[in-house]
């Protein structure tokens, strides 16, 4: 599988062994990765104006002194990072039940120590794909509600009947306006959010 391109693996471990192996695993599949020794110092890079404009994912060590790898979880959906920032977690035996209930409240799975290098690299691709999936979405949905922004309140009006299936006649009455003026709305809203019918358009609003 070629790799994601321009993506970045987060390593969140407080054992330098650890930080390092990894790292060195994901060099060696051409994968990017950023390492820190603590979910305090990681804190620190993600929760100021941070947002995840690549296919990323995070590396999260469950056992950390301090702010633990559960803890920095639930600051991560806090910051409203996940899903673009999908975690797994890191985990010893006796932390599996923990990481099984993480993974139920949105981590993306979890490797118990000793791991696979390959399933732990597969795990990470497919982590990484997920993430990039969601930013595609994310900006999906960001065109689009900018694109909507740019309608006037009639337009408005009018593109929510055509949407409901109303021919023009049906829209002109229900507003109280010409089916000309209908007309000519209709077509600013089909140029504005680029659409060349009312299916188009109705399936471009299922996005919302």
């Amino acid at each position: 599988m070629e790799p994601i391109k321009n993506a970045t693996v987060y390593i969140v471990d407080d054992d330098s062994g650890v930080r390092d192996a990894l790292a060195w695993l994901l060099r060696s599949r051409r994968l990017t990765s950023e390492t820190f020794d603590s979910a305090e110092a990681f804190d620190a890079r993600v929760s100021q104006q941070f947002s995840v404009q690549s296919p990323s994912c995070v590396l999260l060590d469950v056992r950390m002194a301090a702010l633990s790898g559960l803890a920095m979880f639930e600051k991560l959906i806090a910051y409203g990072l996940l899903p673009t920032l999908p975690v797994i977690f890191l985990t010893g035996h006796a932390d599996v039940p923990t990481a099984v209930d993480a993974v139920k409240r949105g981590a993306f799975d979890f490797c118990e120590k000793p791991f696979s290098d390959n399933a732990l690299v597969d795990r990470i691709e497919q982590a990484l794909g997920h993430s990039a999936a969601a930013l595609a979405l994310h900006s999906q949905s960001t065109s689009l509600q900018a694109r909507l922004g740019g309608l006037t309140d009639r337009e408005l009006d009018v593109m929510r009947l055509v949407v409901g299936g109303l021919p023009n006649k049906l829209v002109a009455d229900q507003l109280d306006i010409s089916v000309r003026t209908v007309e000519v709305h209709r077509a600013r809203v089909f140029d504005k959010m680029d659409v060349k019918s009312a299916v188009e358009l109705a399936n471009l609003m299922r996005n919302l």
